[in-house]
């Protein structure tokens, strides 16, 4: 089972490789098709619909063909896709490539989440964070190579090093054996039988709380998303930074988070999940706020840095407070969430890259500032939610 989760690890470092590698290059890239900044967010967005097909499709596609051969469909088509952005095509082909690539990226992380999730018995928090935080090395190494190849002129191979790296995993996943593991990644015929599948649901009561909840999560995933695909473009309006410059300003974003993913269990635990999420959240709209009234290169960098510890527990802990206020129905809050986070994901860059085009960058800083608020507003609900639910429980209790 460790073989199969350090695995899990590279491949998670793989898709936050192909997350990110989007907006590292997305101002050169458009500089070579004399694009626009509403013609980058399409190709995003267009990506994330095909991560949010990819999330929803996960389980029907494991109960057909077995988790280890739905892994090896996710890495293969990522790492086709991946090798056909590195050819350059017509903008037309890109953007028809580009749900491809997000199908694949979205498909492998629901696929080895829920295998974690389901499998591992000893330490499932740990092996989860460890996912987590190789998610977030890809995150902070793609920019980091991005900014090196812009400043030696060659950009454009940005593609072919994800296309190698996906490669080289689905040839593990294709190859490697993993033991005792090996029966539960591989398809298992459906047993007959004649009783009735009793499915769970969720009660009245519980919708608005969902609802709610996915509303988060389609926002944080959106602003997420803007920024991790827009940063380099405002800061180079915003300061006059040099591209490769910009570029790595994704790094020291990512980096941060990925330091904080180290404690942000830890302290979620300490402080309550509900406390944790709003203190990030309410931080988190503040940094944003300062980063828009801030000119200054080096003062900018110090808000992006916190920005990125502060955002850096939020999704987890949003996951396992929901499932916490839900319980029961674990599997189906996740996927729900998940896609949810996929929609905003696909969503929001296509509006942030509309601000872009007809606002300057640091209106476009508010709005995902405003948008950071609204969250808070959120949680506020969440909370009288959760509160009025205990309320009706235990008034039907006595």
């Amino acid at each position: 089972m460790n073989k199969l989760i350090w695995v899990g690890c590279l491949s998670y470092l793989v898709i936050g490789m192909a997350h990110v590698v989007g907006g590292a290059v997305l101002e050169p890239m458009m500089d070579h098709y004399g694009l626009n900044y509403q013609d980058g967010g399409q190709w995003i967005m267009n990506q994330f619909l095909g991560f949010l097909a990819g999330v929803l499709a996960a389980p029907y596609l494991t109960r057909w063909i077995g988790r280890r051969n739905t892994v090896l469909a996710a890495m293969g088509s990522l790492t086709a896709a991946e090798a056909a952005y590195s050819l350059l095509l017509p903008w037309g082909f890109m953007l028809g490539i580009a749900p491809v690539a997000g199908f694949g990226f979205g498909l492998t992380e629901a696929v080895l989440g829920a295998i974690i999730i389901e499998f591992v018995v000893d330490r499932k928090a740990s092996a989860m964070t460890r996912l987590e935080t190789f998610f977030g090395l890809g995150a902070l190494a793609m920019p980091s190579a991005a900014a090196l190849l812009i400043g030696a002129g060659i950009w454009q191979m940005a593609f072919p090093v994800v296309t190698a790296m996906a490669g080289i995993t689905t040839l593990i996943w294709l190859t490697m054996s993993f033991g005792q593991a090996d029966d539960l990644l591989a398809y298992a015929a459906p047993k007959e039988t004649g009783a009735v599948e009793h499915r769970p649901r969720y009660s009245l009561s519980a919708l608005p709380l969902l609802g709610i909840g996915i509303a988060y999560f389609v926002l944080y995933v959106g602003m997420e998303m803007s920024v991790s695909n827009y940063l380099p473009s405002i800061m180079k309006e915003r300061t006059g930074m040099e591209e490769a410059a910009a570029a790595s300003t994704l790094s020291l974003f990512w980096g941060l988070m990925v330091i904080g993913r180290l404690f942000s269990g830890r302290l979620a635990d300490w402080s309550g999940y509900m406390r944790y999420l709003a203190v990030s959240t309410a931080v988190g709209a503040g940094l944003l706020a300062l980063l828009a009234v801030t000119g200054s290169a080096s003062i900018s960098l110090i808000w992006i840095g916190l920005s990125g510890l502060v955002w850096s527990g939020v999704f987890a802990i949003g996951l396992l407070y929901m499932n916490e206020k839900l319980p029961g129905m674990t599997e189906r809050t996740t996927s729900l969430l998940v896609a949810a986070g996929g929609l905003g994901g696909a969503a929001m860059p296509r509006i942030t890259g509309w601000f872009l085009d007809h606002y300057s960058a640091g209106s476009t800083i508010w709005m995902l500032a405003a948008v950071s608020a609204v969250m808070l507003l959120l949680l506020v609900w969440i909370a009288a939610e959760t509160r009025r639910q205990g309320r009706e429980i235990g008034g039907r209790s006595t």
